[in-house]
């Protein structure tokens, strides 16, 4: 992979990975569009480009870092004074919201992570089929249509909630976005897109949905990356994809991510997520029509 390729390959991660449009289906397609150009790129369902594909992830869990940063560190300084204060000895995680925040986090981590090594072989299947994900895609528009319609302040037509406060959350909650999250490990089904719908249809606030989305995805995307490199290694390397590329990808995912999270937020906090519908079931009608990268 040359570093050009690989440069493109990020700006499409940094832009899709928050944007709720499924940036593994933009990797996927555009990888595909790439090698029908005469590229030389491994197949998008090798050990070594998934492997590609998921630092390139992990280059915008720093957009994370850097847009929601306060958030992050409110929840660190909330566990401290849990911990100090002694809430968790005399009054138990009900009362030690930060803390149990973190822990129900892990919690649909755990969920996700048990439910994709279960189903890790039909799922990675689907890297290659555009086809597949141009399915998918028309799943995630109408998540993010009806992503919009949920709102606990507005009458007619929307839907009403009663919103849960971090205080709020329950196991039930956390193990459901697990399972949400798990299966948006399905290429053209959005992460975000996903796990954001579900925590709202289970009550979250628009705010806490979103924070607890983008800060699950941080572990999970963590140990993604720290087992898809044991299996690469155990396989025999990482072939034409070199360190130098991963890191042009990295940094490039990250920058242009932290531009396109900021964004996101916003919109998601003005109830507009329904524009992305458009976009994907656009690209998806595109896909299914021609049958672009079908191999």
């Amino acid at each position: 992979m040359s570093l050009l390729v690989a440069l493109v390959l990020g700006i499409v991660q940094g832009l899709f990975m928050f944007v709720p449009v499924s940036s593994t289906s933009h990797l996927v397609l555009t990888q595909t569009l790439l090698r029908e150009q005469g590229v030389d790129l491994p197949p998008s369902d090798s050990p070594e480009m998934i492997l590609f594909d998921l630092v390139v992830h992990v280059g915008t869990l720093v957009s994370v870092l850097i847009v929601m940063g306060n958030g992050l560190r409110e929840l660190a300084s909330g566990v401290r004074d849990d911990v100090v204060s002694g809430t968790l000895r005399h009054d138990g995680l009900g009362a030690a919201t930060s803390t149990r925040l973190v822990l129900l986090g892990l919690l649909s981590v755990l969920v996700t992570g048990v439910l994709g090594l279960t189903f890790q072989e039909p799922l990675t299947s689907v890297f290659g089929s555009p086809p597949a994900v141009a399915t998918a895609l028309i799943v995630t528009g109408g998540l993010l249509w009806w992503t919009d319609l949920m709102t606990p302040e507005r009458g007619g037509r929307r839907l009403r909630f009663a919103w849960r406060g971090p205080a709020q959350v329950t196991v039930t909650v956390a193990v459901l976005i697990g399972v949400a999250q798990a299966a948006a490990l399905t290429p053209g089904l959005s992460r975000s897109g996903t796990t954001i719908f579900a925590a709202l249809v289970l009550g979250m606030t628009r705010t806490l949905a979103a924070r607890y989305s983008f800060y699950i995805a941080i572990p999970t995307i963590l140990a993604a990356t720290g087992l898809q490199m044991v299996l690469v290694a155990l396989d025999g390397g990482f072939g034409t994809v070199s360190w130098a590329a991963m890191g042009v990808g990295f940094v490039t995912a990250a920058a242009v991510g932290t531009a396109a999270l900021w964004l996101v937020l916003r919109l998601l906090e003005a109830a507009r997520f329904r524009i992305f519908s458009f976009y994907v079931w656009a690209l998806a009608a595109v896909t299914l029509a021609t049958g672009l990268g079908v191999e």
